[in-house]
Parts: C-alpha cells; sequence; structure tokens
C-alpha cells in the first residue's frame, strides 16, 4: 500500500499543504483529514503544494472538489502549485486546472497572493 504524508504549514497569512506520496483509494481519507482539519480551524486561503505528490486518482479529486464550495463561500481560495508532469497532465485531462488556479511554484502563488489583484 502506498504511503501518503500531508504537512500543512502557515506562510505568510496562506496555508499551504505539501502532499508527499500517492492519493488514491487508501490514502484518500487522510488527505480529507487534512484539508477538513484546515477549514475547521477556518483557514480558507489554501496552496496545496504538489512537489512531492506522485499521483491523484478520481477520489482525490474528490475531495477537493468537495471542498471547494465551502472555501468559496467563506471567501477563501484553493490553489495548486508545483505539479510534476504526471499530476498536471491528470488535473488538466479532467479539466481541473479551469476550476483551480496552478502555479509553477510557491514563490508565484505566494506573489499572487500579495499583489494587489484579488484572489481567484
Amino acid at each position: 500500500m502506498s504511503e501518503l504524508r500531508v504537512f500543512p504549514v502557515e506562510k505568510q497569512g496562506l496555508w499551504v499543504l505539501n502532499v508527499d506520496g500517492y492519493i488514491n483509494a487508501h490514502t484518500v481519507q487522510k488527505f480529507e483529514q487534512s484539508l477538513q482539519d484546515l477549514l475547521k480551524e477556518e483557514k480558507y486561503q489554501i496552496l496545496l503544494n504538489c512537489r512531492d505528490l506522485s499521483y491523484i486518482n478520481s477520489s482525490g479529486l474528490g475531495v477537493l472538489m468537495g471542498s471547494i464550495d465551502e472555501i468559496q463561500e467563506k471567501n477563501g481560495f484553493l490553489w495548486l502549485c508545483d505539479m510534476n508532469e504526471t499530476v498536471f497532465h491528470i488535473f488538466d485531462t479532467l479539466g481541473f486546472t479551469h476550476l483551480f488556479p496552478v502555479y509553477q511554484n510557491e514563490e508565484e502563488a505566494f506573489s499572487k497572493f500579495n499583489s494587489e489583484e484579488p484572489p481567484s
């Protein structure tokens, strides 16, 4: 069974959820719980750092879709960054790159977050 590690870290008012491993049927509950823990603490400005994410399946994508309404209702956002080619291809093929802003890296996301423009 594949292992998943999730590390939430607050940086400059933005919550970075670092994901390491595979999000699949065996690990999705851990991923969902980590995201829900942030929402329960009213942390709605979230950057999902996918640098160490090797794979995500439909159950993981479902967790993201299931959370976005609550996040947006609270004027928050869920951004993605640092995707490898495989993970980006999954998101792009399924149209998720049109639903969630994707940044090349944390620095680009922080630049957007700290700009005058409102988060999208």
